[in-house]
């Protein structure tokens, strides 16, 4: 895969789970340990797309 369609792929998924935590925190019994899964799989996307965009 290219990396520019790579580099997309990642963000778009990197943009999905920023919308699945801020809905998670909008009830008032949000799971913390969901929430903190999320926000690690959502800095691992950013790091990940990060290394991309340096070596391209």
């Amino acid at each position: 895969m290219p990396t520019e369609a790579r580099i997309r792929e990642l963000d778009q998924r990197h943009t999905q789970l920023e919308t699945r935590i801020e809905q998670e925190l909008k009830h008032p019994s949000a799971d913390t340990l969901q929430l903190a899964e999320l926000k690690k799989q959502k800095l691992r996307l950013k790091e990940q797309i990060e290394s991309l965009k340096r070596r391209h």
